[in-house]
């Protein structure tokens, strides 16, 4: 049976009514709720007037209709009580309208459902939900959009300066913003973001040519952070996550990088200021703030590192004036006290790099380039390098001023370890230290033998195996020496025929390992051309092969002095104990005698002969009775000296070792500038002059720091020496010959 066919005009009465009583429940007039029965009479009607066969197919019309719903309820009734409020109230109002709105594009959607399904699928029309959102965007949206973003703004400054706003309105409100763009964040972006963030602009940018101008730089550190919190908070409770980074970009710009300069540069509470009062807070602070921001960072590096160089060019300048004012031995005291405060500022600063700026790259490097510059400072003529080198010897010896536990010796050699790092001459420093590990080792004066070579491992690590190689060497020398003087012992106690008569220690050494001693034939006595002659007899019973070179001047000697008072042991180097062994045979003997006696050079006889007359202990008697030596003077064996001690130590004036160091060193950088240039030009075949050079600077950085014209000079030797040739058709490029 046909079913009965339901105009257009008939069918659109039924559901206007529908439509009525829905606006009339969103508007809270007397109205009953619907039931199912209604419910599904209504979606029936539509579904009838869609179902039936041309032309009686109404799903256009309908569909037409449906926005026509939207349209007429919005012009008659939701604008009119939009545009007689205003301000917060036209918030409320809007947040009401867009809740009512979205309940009837439900209750309509539900009742035209089945153009969803099938009409509006198979023409790809937008959806019923979509034209309702459509219908309010165009009506409602657009012409109040401009008021709601103002009323917005104007509560958000509210809320900035301390009044108590709504945030669930505002919440509501930009939820209508966002909803509107279906998706999309243009809507938000345009009606509303943009001049949101341009009122904050304004707002901060007011509000720190204020704070600027009054405050202390932590006090407007603080201010800036607390303003940052609450835009966060903002983002957190109304406004859109989209937001966040652009809003804050905003703030840091007008109160962070705008005043940068002004705020960091401040007389009495800058940076400078906060790194010299110890303002770690403030200084965690800053780096809070800026290290969001692009090359924000820049500008507190910068100050942290003219700071802290600022205070090792002062610890420097105070070392120099006190040594000036000092004997030798106070000045070398000052010089391991300025040592000892690198490492206090180095671990002062090193804390404030890990803690107040997190370990950022940035204030690494800037600490490095600080140290850098006052660590390479001369002090009263000893290099950054010396200073070093002097500073452990004076850890690790015994009698050293520095009377620390062990533990506290391991920590000082990590910190060591790592001052060397700010080191240009790193080989300077190891020359240095070789010198004087060497008289620690040879003397007996290292103190403990788990220190030295623990510093070596350190070392190690630092500059590489190459940089340790000679001084772990020298330190197995000494744990051989030891083995072979017990051998030696054996020897003799196992041949009564072989007597030194006099007890005698060797420490054999292997030249390559340490440091050049100057080696001359120094005229023994009998006595001691004996002990010699005995322990060459045992050593070849050893080896064949290799030859030994003694090394006199290394030598000490324990000789017992008969004086009319008492005998007292003497403890003598043994050229001291050569000179005074020749008074056995001879009562008086000339300048000459004892030069001739000894071979000895003039510089040599002069030290010696002062230091048994002229200094603290005067075993010789001179004549004249003077200070000073000359060739004509005369010697006598002083048999009237005493003193209150049984055993004493009679030292050589020292010799200043400087020069010698440093001339060994610049061989050794010849050397090593010339293996840089081969290896280079051997891989490279051709390069010109400048990369050369840049790239030998490269190579050589890490052990010290090449000088331009050492490495000029070098190049022309290797050059005359057929390594190298200039190019035919530039002589600034230079061609490797193989």
């Amino acid at each position: 049976m046909d079913r009965e066919i339901i105009e257009l005009d008939q069918g659109w009465d039924y559901m206007r009514k529908g439509i009525t009583k829905l606006k009339n429940v969103l508007e809270g007039l007397p109205e009953k709720p619907f039931c199912s029965e209604e419910y599904i009479l209504l979606y029936t009607t539509i579904y009838n007037m869609c179902t039936q066969k041309p032309p009686y197919d109404y799903s256009q019309q309908l569909y037409d209709k449906y926005k026509e719903a939207f349209d007429e309820y919005i012009k008659s009734t939701v604008l009119p009580a939009l545009r007689e409020k205003h301000d917060e109230f036209m918030l409320r109002e809007l947040v009401k309208r867009w809740a009512n709105h979205k309940v009837m594009v439900r209750w309509l959607s539900r009742f035209f459902q089945y153009l969803d399904r099938y009409f509006i699928a198979r023409r790809s029309l937008p959806v019923l939900s979509a034209v309702g959102l459509t219908c309010f965007r165009d009506l409602v949206h657009m012409e109040v959009r401009a008021n709601a973003r103002d009323a917005v703004i104007s509560l958000i400054d509210k809320e900035r300066e301390g009044e108590q706003i709504e945030r669930l309105l505002l919440k509501n409100v930009l939820d209508i913003f966002v909803a509107i763009g279906m998706g999309q964040m243009d809507q938000y972006e345009q009606d509303f973001e943009i001049q949101m963030l341009d009122d904050t602009a304004t707002y901060y940018k007011s509000k720190a040519t204020n704070w600027i101008e009054g405050d202390s730089c932590p006090d407007y550190m603080l201010k800036a952070e607390e303003c940052l919190k609450r835009e966060r908070d903002r983002v957190a409770h109304y406004l859109h996550s989209s937001t966040e980074q652009k809003l804050v970009e905003k703030v840091q710009h007008e109160l962070l990088v705008t005043h940068a300069n002004q705020l960091l540069e401040k007389e009495h509470s800058g940076c400078r200021a906060l790194l010299r009062d110890d303002k770690v807070e403030d200084l965690s602070r800053m780096y809070r703030l800026y290290h969001k921001i692009p090359k924000g960072l820049d500008p507190v590096a910068n100050m942290f590192k003219q700071h802290v160089t600022a205070e090792g060019t002062m610890l420097v300048q105070q070392a120099e004036e006190a040594s000036n004012s000092q004997t030798a031995n106070g000045s070398c005291i000052q010089e391991q006290v300025l040592i000892r405060k690198f490492i206090e500022l180095h671990d002062k600063y090193m804390a404030y790099v890990n803690d107040c700026f997190m370990n950022h790259t940035l204030f690494h490097k800037a600490l490095k380039e600080a140290f850098e510059i006052f660590c390479n400072k001369n002090v009263a003529g000893s290099s950054g390098a010396e200073l070093l080198a002097t500073f452990c010897d004076n850890i690790l010896k015994k009698g050293g001023s520095e009377k620390l536990s062990d533990e506290a010796i391991e920590e000082t050699l990590e910190k060591v370890v790592k001052l060397l790092a700010y080191i240009s001459d790193k080989d300077l420093f190891a020359e240095f230290y070789r010198k004087k590990l060497a008289r620690r080792l040879l003397f007996d004066r290292s103190s403990n033998e788990d220190h030295e070579k623990s510093i070596l491992t350190k070392l190690k690590q630092q500059c590489g195996g190459q940089f340790t190689s000679k001084m772990e060497g020298m330190v197995t020398d000494l744990t051989l020496a030891r083995d072979n003087q017990t051998n030696f012992e054996e020897y003799l106690r196992n041949d009564p025929d072989v007597n030194p008569g006099i007890d005698i220690t060797v420490t054999v050494l292997t030249t390559g390992f340490w440091p050049s001693y100057k080696s001359f034939d120094l005229n023994l006595p009998l006595e001691m051309v004996r002990c010699v002659e005995v322990f060459k007899g045992f050593y070849e019973t050893k080896t064949k092969q290799r030859k030994l070179a003694w090394i006199y001047s290394l030598g000490t000697c324990n000789i017992n002095g008969k004086f009319e008072h008492k005998t007292i042991e003497l403890i003598l180097s043994t050229y001291q104990a050569a000179a005074l062994l020749l008074f056995n045979s001879a009562d008086r003997l000339s300048y000459s005698d004892i030069m001739t006696q000894l071979n000895l050079t003039h510089e040599d006889l002069v030290r010696l002969l002062h230091s048994l007359s002229c200094a603290k202990y005067k075993i010789l008697a001179k004549e004249p009775n003077t200070k000073t030596l000359s060739p004509n003077d005369n010697f006598e064996f002083n048999s009237k000296f005493t003193d209150r001690m049984r055993r004493i130590k009679i030292p050589l004036p020292p010799v200043d070792e400087r020069k010698k160091v440093v001339e060994d060193v610049d061989k050794d950088r010849r050397y090593a500038i010339d293996a840089a240039i081969v290896r280079i030009m051997k891989s490279r075949k051709i390069l010109g002059h400048q990369q050369l050079v840049l790239e030998c600077v490269e190579l050589l950085g890490r052990m010290f720091k090449p000088d331009i014209k050492a490495i000029k000079r070098r190049i022309e030797d290797l050059i005359t020496r057929d390594y190298l040739e200039r190019d035919k058709d530039n002589s600034n490029t230079y061609r490797y010959l193989a």
